[in-house]
């Protein structure tokens, strides 16, 4: 038997075992299970994980996850492509992490989660580029390519909460043997050695074996939660207007403009990927698409609420959570809370100001953003479609025409 085979009679004896138990011990959470499994979808690719290990798996989740989320969450990612329900929060392990959040301070938590996991994309490079992780092959890049990735990362883990100081990095990663390269990588913040942050390790299912999909996967998640925080700054905006405050609703709506700038270093990373890797991999992400982001959908509703034309677009009919809660009585945004409290008189000239601006800012950098996604989009994909069924680039370039605050004055 050879050791992929037997790695994979492995993790179909901790299947049987979970099916055959009558009573499952209370103390397992299922982590076990969730490591044999995710190992060996990171050998082989999710999209061909064998018939039998699946039938196990949904067997497992139907009868023994009742009370375990975890490990339901984890096999309800693992099961997407058997049960015909693959999509971006599920390639992506989006209900893994979500339940790792602080529900009591989103923002900080969702920004600390970004930032570790870019700070996992540089341990799994610098484990890789040292000879410590996967063996030989797999399409890695070359160490020019590392070193800017690297870059990039290290950039973007140090602006983050809990990140080392940008003193501490090298300037320059050329030269640097893998010993210091390995140093450089646990100096950076990880997730807490204790508890359900253990299931951090089993977020990564990738559908392929190319090296490249890991760190492709963990800058995705690392967008899901840059666009979680930005959500929940601009429905904090959107309380202050309520209150009164465009002065404050200002202050909330910059600190969302900033993410934008954190976001633009994930570009700058996914930038480095061949672009016949990404062509590689992709052809088994058929169903997932960027296109069902779910909190980029809710950022840009909170803004205010999108025109007809595209509420009723692929745009938004692929997050239909959301799309529900746009059209929902109630649903409140920064747009509607502007112009109701500009018709009441509101506050003084200067904060109307300083929220013009804030505003300004935000759409200015939100438009750069898509740009710069598009750009990437026509260098990875050229004419090709897009994963989630969309015309690819094409798409991209008549979003750029879409703006979150269309409903205030020409002057935004």
């Amino acid at each position: 038997m050879t050791p992929q085979h037997e790695r994979c009679a492995s993790a179909l004896r901790a299947a049987r075992r979970w099916v055959a138990a009558d009573r499952v011990p209370v103390e397992s959470d299922g982590l076990a299970l969730a490591r044999s499994v995710n190992g060996h979808v990171r050998r082989t690719g999710k999209h061909f994980l064998p018939e039998r290990m699946l039938q196990r798996l949904g067997e497992i989740r139907d009868r023994n996850t009742a009370d375990r989320p975890f490990l339901h969450a984890f096999l309800d990612c693992s099961l997407d492509k058997h049960e015909n329900r693959f999509w971006n929060r599920t390639y992506l392990s989006l209900p893994v992490l979500e339940l790792l959040l602080d529900g009591a301070n989103t923002v900080r938590s969702a920004d600390r989660m970004a930032t570790l996991l870019m700070a996992d994309v540089v341990r799994f490079e610098a484990g890789a580029a040292t000879g410590s992780r996967e063996g030989p092959g797999r399409g890695r890049p070359d160490p020019e390519t590392v070193r800017t990735r690297l870059r990039h990362a290290l950039r973007f883990v140090a602006a983050g909460p809990g990140g080392p100081e940008a003193g501490d990095l090298p300037s320059r990663l050329d030269g640097i043997p893998g010993s210091r390269l390995r140093e450089l990588a646990d100096r950076l913040p990880g997730p807490p050695a204790a508890g359900a942050w253990a299931w951090f390790d089993v977020t990564v299912q990738p559908v392929y074996v190319l090296h490249d999909e890991y760190f492709f996967i963990r800058v995705l998640q690392a967008h899901e939660m840059l666009f979680t925080v930005m959500a929940k700054h601009v429905e904090s905006a959107v309380s202050a207007l309520r209150a009164g405050c465009p002065g404050e609703s200002a202050g909330r709506i910059d600190d969302a403009a900033a993410i934008f700038e954190r976001a633009a270093g994930l570009f700058r990373t996914v930038a480095t990927m061949r672009a016949e890797h990404f062509s590689a991999f992709r052809h088994y992400t058929q169903g997932a698409s960027a296109i069902q982001s779910e909190q980029y959908k809710r950022f840009e509703s909170l803004c205010g609420v999108p025109p007809a034309r595209r509420l009723h677009s692929t745009a938004f009919t692929s997050v239909p959570a959301v799309r529900a809660e746009v059209r929902a009585v109630g649903h409140d945004t920064v747009a509607r809370a502007y112009l109701d409290l500009r018709r009441e008189g509101g506050p003084d000239r200067a904060e109307w100001n300083r929220l013009d601006a804030a505003l300004g800012r935000l759409e200015g950098r939100h438009q750069r953003w898509k740009s710069a996604h598009r750009g990437l989009a026509a260098r990875m994909l050229g004419d090709a479609h897009g994963s989630g069924y969309t015309d690819g680039v094409p798409y991209l370039t008549g979003a750029l025409e879409n703006r979150l605050f269309w409903q205030l004055p020409a002057s935004r």
